[in-house]
């Protein structure tokens, strides 16, 4: 082998042996991120909390390589002080587990949704304990309340069941339809399904986009002081910012 021949080798072995190192690299042992955003309207299981007004909206979230992860998100509300209460902010603190079971990605955890200085004879606070399945582009999720439902007199025990999928269109494109269900316990006129259909666009760099159409066969029980129906049929528009 000649010199010129033995030194190509050698270098081609060098670069292999580099990008072997780089494509090692050991995986971190967290993660911290930060999100903000804003929305024409925030809708929550297809009901609006700001009576079909705009919102902003921030969160945190921590996950370890182990499959722990804790996080808190908040928006901008008006349900609250449109029924004589005084927060007008939503803060959710929320942590669980995550781990594969075969091929389906487990999620278990709970959330709570605070409210401070609600004021409120019985506390719109809830706290729900979720497990969740993911089968390829499909997620089943199941959260159930372990206090009352978010105002409701003696609702503990309500559930939302909700199915979804989400789709890579490429370039930055996904869709997700989603369809759930809402049963409020011993308030069964306040039980619901809501439909949506959300379009998203990531231009990288932590930019992100969504457009959604939301709707309810709610039937108007869910109203705001001055009439409106915060369950109707709307089109949502987003835009946030990870980092």
């Amino acid at each position: 082998m000649t010199f010129k021949k033995s030194a190509v080798l050698l270098s081609t072995l060098v670069l292999s042996g580099a990008a072997m190192a780089q494509a090692a690299k050991p995986e971190p042992e967290y993660t911290l991120g930060f999100n903000v955003g804003a929305v024409t309207d925030y809708k929550y299981r297809g009901i609006s909390q700001t009576r079909l007004k705009p919102a902003l909206q921030g969160g945190i979230d921590f996950a370890h390589k182990s499959g722990f992860y804790l996080g808190a998100w908040g928006s901008s509300i008006k349900w609250i002080k449109d029924g004589g209460g005084g927060a007008d902010v939503e803060i959710d603190v929320y942590g669980g587990y995550k781990f594969n079971a075969g091929p389906v990605g487990m999620d278990l955890g709970v959330l709570t949704y605070n409210y401070p200085d609600h004021n409120l004879a019985i506390s719109p606070s809830t706290q729900e304990l979720y497990a969740a399945g993911t089968w390829g582009p499909a997620t089943l999720k199941y959260s159930h309340s372990v206090s009352n439902l978010f105002g409701f007199a003696n609702s503990k025990g309500s559930y939302y069941l909700d199915l979804s999928a989400t789709f890579d269109l490429g370039s930055g494109w996904g869709i997700t339809p989603h369809i759930g269900y809402q049963h409020v316990r011993r308030n069964s006129a306040f039980s619901y399904t809501d439909y949506s259909v959300t379009l998203t666009k990531d231009f990288g760099n932590g930019f992100s986009a969504s457009a959604a159409l939301v709707d309810t066969d709610s039937n108007g029980v869910y109203l705001s002081p001055g009439g409106k129906n915060l369950g109707k049929a709307s089109v949502i528009v987003g835009v946030k910012y990870a980092f």
